[in-house]
């Protein structure tokens, strides 16, 4: 594996996401590329197509780049500059392309290469990390932490989850409870578990201290 590439892949996100706070931010990559490391290991996948492919995971994504989610600009000018071979740039293009949560219209990626990245990104979206990220990213975007009287909206197709405004504890109900049944690899779903289970005690406190009752 190439560590100097890997290498520049982590300073050129560390530049990209240098101003970053909606929970998508440079540590959110490394987080995501070192849980799709542990996963590609017990999966016996490419380890340096899953590390790229984790760590340019966010640099097009629609939310944060609309004008180079298209065509991934940014992912392919940083992998053909260093000379990656053709197949290895597709091939990363087309993981990121489907790792993203899109409600109902989510896909299983193609590859297991792309289900440890996609199973990755997932378990950063879970437990004590999920939930700060949750807020951060509604606190971002003025979501409200929790309105009793907006119910939660489950089983959204792709347009409607992305153009949805709803609350914070919600996001629980409508994104991250549904997580652990998602999961593509058996080390991932171990994870997962877990860090549901901890979230599931959290929204429960959370909702017994806004009612006062404890």
């Amino acid at each position: 594996m190439d560590s100097r590439l890997i290498g520049d892949a982590h300073e050129f996100i560390k530049h990209v996401f240098a101003n970053d706070h909606s929970g998508h931010d440079y540590f959110h990559s490394l987080r995501v590329w070192r849980l799709a490391t542990r996963i590609a290991r017990q999966e016996n996948a490419d380890l340096e197509t899953v590390q790229l492919a984790a760590l340019l995971h966010d640099v097009d994504d629609i939310k944060l780049s609309p004008d180079t989610h298209e065509h991934q600009k940014r992912t392919n000018d940083f992998l053909r500059s260093h000379g990656v071979p053709e197949n290895r740039t597709r091939a990363i293009c087309e993981i990121i392309s489907e790792v993203s949560f899109a409600g109902t219209d989510s896909v299983i990626p193609s590859t297991v290469e792309g289900q440890c990245v996609q199973d990755a990104d997932r378990l950063d979206a879970l437990g004590a990390i999920g939930i700060a990220r949750t807020f951060a990213y509604g606190g971002n975007h003025g979501r409200p932490m929790h309105d009793p009287d907006i119910a939660p909206t489950p089983d959204m197709a792709a347009e409607e989850y992305h153009n949805h405004l709803s609350t914070s504890i919600n996001h629980f109900h409508e994104k991250l409870f549904l997580l652990t049944d998602l999961m593509n690899t058996q080390t991932a779903k171990n994870i997962a578990m877990e860090r549901e289970r901890y979230m599931r005690e959290y929204v429960a406190r959370f909702l017994d201290e806004w009612d006062g009752v404890r």
